[in-house]
């Protein structure tokens, strides 16, 4: 099963693809999408789905695995977050692949053991957790960081007879 983790951002969305086989997971590729910050919003979220449209057919991946937005102090921000986001939504799924979400909290707990974990704590298990990925920027390695938790979340609802 090849898992595709997304990180959504407006300027930059982090990917992480792995393979899930059981318990067993295996680094298959990572990166980032930059975005024009000086770009209008809209040719913005252009240059996202083209860019992540692309990710997603030289992958192939059978799942998308999406970090849920958190809301910050910023509500203009938060609100353009959202809007990345969807777009981050939109293309796994217009691809026909199933695409689940997970907040935060839930990923950094999965990853690390803890819900409030800091970056460099995720990039340091992402890097125990799959070694040799060379996964070096932030934004990889959280999304990396969600496809891994939707891979264990994954395992376990399948344990449990239950959709994930």
């Amino acid at each position: 099963m090849l898992i595709l983790g997304l990180d959504p951002g407006l300027r930059h969305t982090g990917w992480g693809l792995i393979e899930s086989e059981g318990t067993r997971i295996r680094h298959r590729g990572h990166g980032v999408l930059h975005v024009d910050a000086a770009q209008p919003l809209s040719d913005r979220l252009a240059a996202l789905y083209a860019g992540l449209k692309e990710v997603v057919e030289s992958l192939a991946p059978d799942e998308a695995a999406v970090e849920e937005t958190f809301v910050n102090r910023n509500p203009v921000s938060t609100l353009k977050l959202g809007q990345a986001r969807g777009v981050v939504l939109l293309v796994p799924a217009l691809a026909g692949l199933p695409v689940a979400e997970y907040p935060p909290n839930l990923v950094k707990k999965t990853v690390v053991g803890t819900g409030h974990a800091a970056k460099e704590q995720i990039l340091t298990m992402v890097k125990v957790l799959l070694p040799g990925c060379g996964v070096t920027v932030g934004d990889a390695a959280d999304a990396l960081a969600v496809a891994i938790c939707h891979a264990q979340h994954r395992r376990h609802a399948a344990l449990a007879g239950v959709a994930p």
